[in-house]
């Protein structure tokens, strides 16, 4: 159980970092998106750093403040594709700055490979937490909700006599009652 718990406190710690990681890299490429395209030598690439910018500062602070990582880590995952993506298309013949690429591309793969064990673990304590609420499911199928043992409770209710507020109105009744 203490293992359990150590692994479950580690994959909280790297979501955490990886969110800080998030929200410093999401920073630089919201507010420096010429000088990463420059690097990278990507002709009018700006607007989309920016937004690749946006959505890591989103899945940053979706780290940093939601009780939940799991959804945040996947978006931060498949993002990744995407930035894998895109510097594989950047890495073309004609790009003085293939060698940035390079080193941009190997550090995302180390990225991706953190972001998808913490992702797999992540998803994995969710398993675990539906199986366990699952085995705690209690059976009721043999209870009836009578107090007394159904042959007990037969004719308990013979004396009833239905409250005068209860009957139907007279303008309510069926014609012919």
């Amino acid at each position: 159980m203490n293992a359990i718990a150590m692994d479950h406190k580690t994959t909280r710690m790297v979501a955490q970092g990886l969110g800080w990681f998030s929200l410093g890299l999401g920073i630089t490429e919201v507010f420096a998106p010429r000088a990463v395209s420059r690097w990278l030598g990507m002709r009018d690439g700006e607007q989309l750093v920016q937004s690749y910018g946006l959505r890591e500062m989103a899945a940053g602070i979706g780290l940093l403040t939601s009780q939940n990582p799991r959804p945040w880590m996947i978006a931060r995952t498949g993002g990744d594709a995407i930035d894998i993506a895109t510097l594989a298309a950047t890495f073309r013949r004609d790009n003085p700055k293939n060698v940035n690429v390079g080193i941009a591309l190997a550090a995302v793969l180390g990225v991706t490979a953190v972001d998808a064990v913490c992702t797999e673990r992540l998803c994995r304590e969710k398993v675990h937490a539906v199986e366990r609420r699952r085995r705690a499911v209690h059976d009721y199928s043999s209870r009836s909700g009578f107090r007394k043992p159904p042959h007990e409770m037969r004719g308990a209710a013979r004396d009833f006599e239905v409250p005068r507020d209860f009957r139907i109105p007279e303008p309510l009744r069926p014609w012919g009652t």
